[in-house]
């Protein structure tokens, strides 16, 4: 089932999220006109940790979900918990896969999604590629490696004592220790592969420049399994010096926006998009870790990467994985939407539009 990640929402306690739930995806399911729409959850550390000890919290929130026609399919467990603070940048990676917290929160979020999920699904999570890139020792790979280990244990004692089976998504992203997907698919195979595996983010993918086709084609020759794809658009900029007023109204405060430039030389990097102007020449085209609406039309030197969106969706294996769309900046937007969830209706309906014009099954 196809669905929509509520990390553009701010709300981080159980009221919140049943609030947003009834003003944006109840009103975007309509839009829709379907019977049911699915929802990737978001849900801050604290709110995952009260509704995995609190039955009654959880059955109020499973009764909002059916109230409004709403199925929790997976959930989104990369940001902990202050994803619309007015500064989040680096602080997104935090705590990373080297901390008890880290693997304390995903478990959590596991015992929420096992009680939520449809009846005869299985779900996913995705997290964090380990942390950002520095600092990093070899006393951090052993603590990384062994939550992740531990991850998958109680991800197993979960299906078992459920039958639910949920799997750990890990999402490579620019700037982290597993940049890209080439990185996740040399660490990923020290891991119990049929608990974790691979959350493909279509936006991180086209930052890098990699080719979706040929990527989507590696990942399935390492055994790696596609748990999650995260359906969503990177900004793209053939002339970045011609258009630096347009791009600069993208560098806002909020969120890490990583760039990467192609050149004659390779990929060239810088870790946001204000250092991006004084760092890189800005003789090649650059790509910027901006997730902008999958189905905006670009009237401007701005455009989307959904190319890169429609060919890692078209290169899929026929046994689809799930599949969230993730445009949690609609709220940085330089420009806003009238109504929040005419416009995640929109992306949605754009999705499922590519996905059945591409009969991806």
């Amino acid at each position: 089932m196809l669905s929509y990640c509520t990390n553009v929402h701010p709300a981080e306690d159980l009221p919140g999220v049943c609030a947003q739930l009834a003003r944006f995806a109840a009103p975007a399911r309509r839009a829709l006109g379907v019977d049911t729409l699915g929802v990737g959850l978001w849900l801050a550390a604290d709110l995952a940790e009260q509704l995995a000890t609190d039955r009654a919290a959880l059955r109020r929130l499973r009764s909002e979900l059916d109230a409004h026609g709403l199925a929790a399919v997976t959930l989104n467990a990369f940001p902990y918990r202050g994803f619309h603070d007015p500064v989040v940048k680096h602080r997104v990676y935090q705590p990373r896969w080297t901390e008890p917290d880290r693997l304390r929160y995903t478990v959590h979020c596991a015992e929420v999604l096992a009680a939520l999920l449809p009846e005869g699904s299985s779900g996913s999570i995705s997290t964090l590629p380990l942390g950002w890139r520095e600092p990093w020792s070899a006393r951090d790979e052993a603590a990384a490696r062994r939550h992740l280990d531990e991850a998958a244990a109680q991800l197993r004692m979960l299906a078992g004592r459920t039958g639910r089976r949920i799997r750990l998504a890990v999402e490579p992203e620019p700037g982290c220790l597993l940049d890209s997907v080439s990185d996740a698919l040399d660490w990923l195979p020290g891991c119990d592969t049929d608990h974790i595996g691979l959350c493909l983010d279509t936006c991180h993918l086209a930052v890098s420049f990699a080719d979706p086709t040929a990527t989507v084609h590696a990942i399935a020759a390492s055994g790696i399994d596609i748990v999650k794809v995260q359906a969503s658009a990177a900004l793209h900029v053939d002339d970045p010096v011609a258009a630096r007023d347009e791009l600069a109204r993208y560098a806002e405060p909020r969120y890490l926006h990583q760039v990467r430039e192609r050149s004659t030389d390779g990929i060239l990097a810088a870790d946001d998009l204000p250092q991006a102007f004084d760092q890189l020449p800005g003789t090649g085209p650059w790509r910027v870790h901006f997730h902008v609406p999958v189905h905006w039309a670009a009237d401007s030197a701005l455009r989307p990467t959904t190319d890169v969106l429609r060919a890692a969706l078209a290169a899929l294996p026929d046994r689809r994985p799930d599949i969230e769309v993730e445009t949690y900046t609609w709220n940085v937007l330089p420009e806003q939407p009238d109504d929040l969830a005419d416009g995640i209706a929109a992306e949605l309906s754009f999705t499922q539009r590519l996905l059945d014009t591409l009969e991806v099954r």
